[in-house]
């Protein structure tokens, strides 16, 4: 069986409905089909507030057939592999869909089989991870009940989705053992991968003083590779070597790589993800073809503040190239990860390529580098209302497709 389509989405998750719905709000009448196995969308930032106690996992989770935007055709199937110089996806079922233009937001794949002995003991024996629906009650439940004893917080090597996010599972921990009074009784330790504590410098001072108020010890260089779940023992591989901790809690956070049949298909650059242009997201080698979202190849960080800001510029370069012309929006490499150092409190930072800040906000509103309240508020009740209601529906509040180039 073969269908064919205007423009094909691979990806009903954010950067896909959103790509979508500014497609439609600029072309009413455009065909376009989304291929999407599941049955839910997940607003996956407010995991981390489910693992903090803050909200109810029901809160971030709707059925897919109620935010896909009206007029779209809803494929509900796995793509398998691509044809792009015939402009074909083959699904799972052998079947087959043509597309005028291809647009790509398929995500990124939770690599869990990748730290031995992981997957067999996650959601038990005091591991845990805000990275799945299923988990983040749990991390609630092991901070609310854990009096004393050891607390090991992990960080993968890059690409990760929402760099802060193993941060965030942390701080906001240590900040209810803290008004608990057993943060004395709790060794806390957050052991990364990477060199640094955050990636852009200028947020760097604001989160130290939380590592300190809390007496995190940083174990920097080490990654993560195996966990003894029975005997409460992690296994990370250091620059001098394996080292082993025992641990009551410990949440992980997995290594994450590109889909797998997106890193087997043509469509692919080196490192598996799709081979765009980082400023028009236009893919290099087959100029009808976009992508988006934690998916794409373009260096910035994998946020859903960087796909809310990638859509409105896919949108309107997708339709020039339905018309035969070249793209004129640019992306400028935003990013936003909402930093929760305390309940109550956030760093907000948002930057651009190279590290460059660019706050959505004036410094005497919001200065992201410190921690404010203002943007607790903004992160806990301004945010999920505007995914809901303005990201998902192709309103481009402070997300329109800027940076034109010049024709």
């Amino acid at each position: 069986m073969k269908q064919s389509h205007q423009v094909v989405v691979i990806g009903g998750g954010s950067a896909g409905i959103a790509t979508a719905a500014s497609m439609l709000r600029r072309r009413s009448d455009l065909d376009i089909a989304i291929v999407e196995p599941s049955d839910f969308h997940a607003y996956q930032p407010g995991w981390t507030m489910v693992g903090g106690g803050v909200f109810q996992p029901e809160q971030t989770r709707r059925s897919t057939a109620s935010v896909l935007p009206k007029g779209v055709s809803w494929i509900k199937a796995r793509a398998a592999s691509f044809q792009p110089e015939n402009n074909l996806v083959k699904l799972e079922d052998g079947s087959e869909i043509g597309y005028d233009v291809l647009v790509m937001a398929p995500g990124i794949r939770l690599a869990w089989e990748k730290i031995e002995g992981l997957e067999e003991t996650l959601g038990k024996n005091g591991v845990t991870s805000n990275y799945r629906y299923d988990l983040a009650p749990y991390t609630w439940e092991l901070v609310q009940r854990m009096k004393s004893g050891k607390a090991l917080f992990t960080q993968p090597p890059m690409p990760i989705k929402c760099a802060g996010a193993p941060q965030k599972a942390m701080y906001l921990s240590c900040d209810h053992w803290n008004r608990s009074g057993n943060l004395g009784d709790i060794e806390v330790e957050f052991c990364n991968a990477g060199g640094v504590l955050f990636g852009v410098q200028d947020y760097v001072p604001a989160l130290m003083s939380y590592v300190e108020k809390y007496d995190i010890a940083l174990k920097l260089g080490n990654n993560l590779v195996a966990v003894d779940g029975h005997d409460q023992i992690a296994t990370f591989a250091t620059d001098d070597g394996e080292v082993t901790r025992d641990f009551d809690m410990m949440h992980v956070v997995p290594p994450q790589v590109a889909p797998q049949f997106v890193a087997d298909s043509p469509l692919a650059a080196e490192s598996g993800f799709v081979d765009v242009d980082q400023h028009t997201l236009q893919h290099v080698r087959y100029p009808n073809v976009f992508g988006l979202g934690d998916g794409c190849s373009a260096p910035n960080a994998k946020t859903a503040a960087a796909a809310r800001k990638q859509a409105p510029v896919v949108a309107v370069n997708a339709l020039r190239q339905l018309d035969g012309k070249g793209p004129t929006a640019g992306y400028d490499g935003y990013g936003s990860c909402p930093l929760t150092v305390e309940r109550g409190k956030i760093v907000l930072a948002e930057f651009g390529y190279g590290g460059k800040l660019a706050p959505s906000f004036p410094t005497w509103l919001i200065d992201g580098t410190k921690p404010q309240r203002l943007s607790w508020m903004l992160k806990a009740d301004v945010l999920p209302w505007i995914y809901w209601n303005g990201m998902l529906k192709g309103r481009e509040w402070l997300a329109g497709p800027g940076g034109l180039i010049a024709q």
